[in-house]
């Protein structure tokens, strides 16, 4: 076998604040392989001189949806695309959810009100409050939790993401979540490590664009239910095989049993740097997808 290519697509804010990137090339150079970092929408399109791309912090992705759901289509019939075309546009849309949901796997409650849907105070209630968000966003953004009696405004704020063209979530807010979010990373089915982190949504009724977004990220030892949670969250991806990449985010329920809260495919942190070995477990999975594409 030569020496593969492989492509590590970015994005322009990517490259200046993706930490995940410079660790990533170094062990993916380690294993033998040419790796570069490539901006998605580059002009003129270079895909045909990777035998790989690898989707990695493409996160302006979110304001141009159907443009880059039509360059990973593109891509994807010029190289092998990870994760897959098909995945990426299905994950693009939080009411993902709702499938993992029909599959089994124990996810946070959710309700999704489309653009013309019926949207009344009485959606928006519960003993904790609620939290608002928009189908497709990423780092939290446009998204807020309100506390009980404060139905109206989360009413306001579902409105003018529907006003948008945009579809809202509503989610009950589970108050275990303030002792912190799990996310649990795997690299083609297996576990590699986890992170824990503090609660997102710390103020009532703020919604906080420039937020961090993993806030005293740290290592974590997750328990065999979170395993057992994140592990049915995968097998219930409606494509054959496993994915390249991924991320479970957990949070804990009422009965403090682990529930997804989402399930990362497209360009998730995977907060190498915190993680021993972590770049190098994923560099070994893309040698493995490489040596199959040019075998």
């Amino acid at each position: 076998m030569g020496e593969a290519r492989v492509a590590v697509v970015t994005s322009g804010t990517g490259l200046d604040q993706d930490t995940d990137l410079p660790l990533l090339l170094e062990a993916l150079r380690a294993q033998g392989l040419f790796a570069e970092p490539v901006v998605w929408d580059a002009d003129p399109a270079p895909w045909g001189d990777f035998d790989l791309a690898v989707i990695r912090s493409t996160w302006d992705y979110v304001g141009r949806l159907e443009a880059f759901l039509a360059w990973a289509d593109a891509a994807a019939g010029e190289t092998r695309l990870w994760n897959p075309a098909t995945l990426v546009r299905w994950n693009s849309d939080k009411r993902y959810l709702l499938d993992l949901a029909g599959r089994g796997v124990p996810v946070v409650p959710t309700r999704c009100i489309a653009p013309g849907e019926r949207c009344a105070e009485a959606d928006f209630d519960g003993p904790h409050g609620v939290v608002v968000k928009p189908s497709v966003s990423a780092g939290a953004r446009d998204t807020a939790r309100y506390e009980p009696g404060h139905a109206a405004d989360a009413v306001l704020h579902a409105r003018m993401l529907l006003e948008q063209g945009r579809t809202a979530m509503v989610q009950p807010y589970l108050p275990l979540v303030e002792e912190g979010e799990r996310a649990l990373v795997f690299f083609a089915g297996t576990f590699s490590h986890a992170i824990r982190k503090q609660a997102l949504l710390t103020e009532p009724g703020q919604m906080d664009n420039s937020r961090v977004a993993h806030p005293g990220a740290a290592l974590y030892v997750p328990t065999e239910a979170e395993l057992r949670t994140a592990r049915a969250a995968l097998a219930a991806v409606p494509v054959a095989g496993e994915p390249l990449f991924a991320r479970v985010d957990l949070v804990l329920g009422g009965d403090g049993e682990p529930v997804v809260m989402e399930l990362e495919l497209i360009e998730p942190n995977l907060f190498l740097g915190l993680a021993p070995q972590g770049a190098e477990r994923l560099a070994r999975a893309v040698a493995a997808a490489a040596r199959e594409t040019v075998a």
